[in-house]
């Protein structure tokens, strides 16, 4: 019995590694769509820097022209130089400035001189302000444009990608313009645009949630489905198992049934044997005893328990070995009346009456 259980255990292994797999490839599968989902959302906040990037150098481009055709040109015709500290000429940079970047998405502008002093910006309290650039106004004066991206928030912010403030801060040459021609002018200064990134990496990161909510709904409702398909899975393979344990009792009864039939039948033969001489010798002597003793009742006691003890016998033999039924075609009222016939003497003494009544 126990080599069975053990032997249905062994069974019901294979069963219980694929269920602890395919539970460690849901586990996978779903930190794989985390992963991916984070990886996404980074790339789309790399491609939203580049998109900003190429965006200013658009907005730079076209404010060096405006400034260049409606303040450069204009204000040195009539002024001789160009001098921003005058409000006249500040006010003039302003309205050329704010006129070309309106409707468009700017937080701040800088202009710079040759020298890194604030010319001119949208904040008022910047302006005379000296070696306010940095490397970044360096590299622009050389002929270099540069973007650089600030970021305000802890570190577990930024890491996330939902910084409380994000702005992208782009340097770029201010040329002078060569009529009719492709070619750019001489840098005469630095001009300073600052984007305001910050709604568009929260909308970038509420998409990131909303990825992972889904991500965990649809593992959630695999999850639940694979319990279920487990739960009956082990259910039906228990409900076997039970049934191949109730079938291998049955069998080994069944064999057992057999060994001790075999062994009924073969000291059923044995004892069979001196029974017949026993009682052959008894009936022998009854016969001898009948001369000179009649009344002496022992041969037929003798003769009548060796006869019960073979009916004893004969039924071990019976059960140990049943007789294969021998069926065929024959008439039932027949059987029928012999056996009623054969009972007749004890159904009278009991009060019994049998009738027989066949219908056609």
């Amino acid at each position: 019995m126990a080599m069975t259980l053990q032997s249905s255990e062994e069974k019901v292994k294979p069963f219980r590694l694929v269920k602890y797999f395919t539970f460690t490839s849901l586990i996978v599968i779903f930190s794989g769509a985390i992963i991916l989902s984070i990886l996404n959302t980074h790339r789309a906040r790399a491609m939203q820097r580049e998109k900003s990037e190429e965006y200013a150098l658009l907005l730079i481009e076209n404010l060096n022209h405006q400034i260049f055709l409606q303040f450069i040109i204009p204000v040195a015709l009539k002024y001789g130089e160009i001098r921003l500290r005058e409000k006249v000429q500040f006010e003039h940079m302003d309205k050329v400035v704010r006129s070309t970047l309106h409707s468009f998405k700017v937080e701040m502008v800088n202009i710079y001189d040759m020298k890194e002093t604030v010319s001119y910006s949208f904040d008022k309290s910047l302006l005379g302000k000296k070696d306010y650039g940095g490397a970044a106004f360096k590299k622009a004066l050389t002929g270099e444009t540069v973007s650089k991206q600030i970021q305000v928030g802890n570190i577990i912010e930024i890491l996330l990608g939902f910084p409380k403030e994000s702005h992208i801060i782009t340097f770029a040459p201010l040329r002078a313009e060569r009529p009719l021609s492709t070619l750019s002018g001489p840098v005469l200064g630095v001009i300073e645009i600052v984007q305001d990134m910050s709604e568009e990496y929260k909308m970038i990161f509420k998409f990131q949630i909303d990825v992972i909510i889904t991500s965990t709904i649809v593992m959630s409702v695999l999850f639940l489905v694979l319990i279920f398909v487990v739960k009956r899975g082990e259910g039906i393979i228990q409900k076997r198992t039970q049934e191949k344990l109730r079938l291998e009792e049955a069998l080994s009864r069944s064999k057992h049934m057999s060994s001790l039939g075999e062994m009924v039948s073969g000291i059923s033969h044995e004892i069979r044997n001196p029974l017949g001489i026993i009682r052959s010798s008894a009936e022998l002597l009854k016969k001898k005893v009948a001369s000179f003793d009649p009344s002496n009742t022992i041969p037929d006691i003798i003769v009548e328990e060796s006869g019960r003890l073979n009916n004893i016998i004969t039924d071990f033999l019976n059960f140990a070995k049943p007789k294969m039924p021998d069926f065929s075609i024959c008439h039932v009222e027949e059987i029928l009346e012999k056996n009623i016939k054969y009972l007749s003497a004890q159904t009278k003494s009991q009060g019994y009456i049998i009738m027989i009544i066949i219908s056609r």
